[in-house]
């Protein structure tokens, strides 16, 4: 089985002069992108291409026109000058609840042909119809440590300026990713992590999240909206939003691969120990996290 469920809990946390913090649950699909159909066949919750309940369309993620990821992910790479054989490739990402989707940030895993990774891309969306790629190179099964400048417009509390920190760890039983977003002076102003739990994709297990999340990916769009207006309520200042492309790509940089112990992070076990403000301690627990970015 390629094709899981991933259910969590996700968090956002903004420090500074105006503090703000939330947490929701959500789900997340994770899908084989050479699999598509072969892993979602059978299943009536959820279709591909097709309205339905739920539904993963092609056109939401890369080229967004309907091409294949794959060749979307190898251009990345190669552009980003990342080498990989790419033998696997993964998306996880909210699918479609009842044909509408919102996702501020997909995961696209690429892995060996022995499931280590060699580069994650990180798809970041705004609500303002804008869209870029940042690919990061990877090195092996544990938690990894990446950074990139940040470049794309996605809150209006926050200029286009300071740079991502990516802690991030392959999707496995439990899955974990944290980003810190820093301002030019390296001091940390904002913190989103997601953690969650595997589960397996089946239509009941479908039908009961929809129960549960009724319109998931709507509220994700209406919270975002939500907790803006609650932080210009508490006095934080709007960014004018500069001009810039609807899509594209830079490249992160591996700082470290994070070395774990009963569910702990510990230490840095290759690489440069680039870390002004020590492992997100929420990356120890299981059940808590968050996703987006700003």
């Amino acid at each position: 089985m390629t094709a899981w469920l991933y259910q969590s809990e996700t968090t956002h946390r903004r420090t500074g002069a105006v503090t703000h913090g939330f947490r929701y649950r959500l789900f997340q699909v994770l899908l084989d992108v050479d699999r598509l159909d072969e892993d979602l066949r059978g299943l009536r919750m959820i279709r591909r291409g097709r309205f339905g309940l739920f539904s993963h369309d092609d056109r939401d993620h890369g080229w967004r026109d309907g091409r294949p990821l794959r060749g979307w992910a190898l251009e990345r790479l190669a552009e980003a000058g990342v080498a990989a054989t790419a033998h696997r490739i993964r998306l996880l990402a909210m699918p479609r609840v009842l044909g509408f989707v919102f996702n501020p940030i997909s995961l696209i895993y690429v892995e060996d042909d022995a499931g280590g990774l060699e580069a994650v891309i990180y798809e970041v969306n705004s609500t303002f119809g804008q869209t870029h790629a940042y690919v990061a190179p990877a090195s092996g099964r544990g938690f990894q440590r990446q950074t990139a400048e940040k470049r794309l417009f996605v809150s209006p509390f926050y200029g286009v300026d300071g740079t991502y920190r990516f802690d991030v760890s392959p999707p496995v039983e439990t899955l974990n990713l944290a980003i810190v977003k820093t301002n030019t002076e390296g001091e940390a102003e904002f913190t989103a992590t997601l953690s969650a739990e595997r589960i397996p994709l089946t239509d009941a297990r479908m039908l009961r999240l929809f129960l549960g999340f009724p319109l998931m990916t709507l509220q994700v769009v209406f919270g975002i909206h939500w907790q803006a207006l609650r932080l210009f309520v508490k006095g934080a200042r709007l960014v004018p939003r500069p001009a810039g492309p609807d899509i594209g790509t830079s490249t992160a940089t591996l700082n470290t691969r994070l070395a774990r112990k009963n569910g702990v992070t510990l230490a840095a076990t290759e690489g440069s120990a680039d870390d002004d403000h020590g492992p997100d301690p929420r990356l120890q627990r299981s059940r808590l996290g968050h996703t987006g970015v700003a």
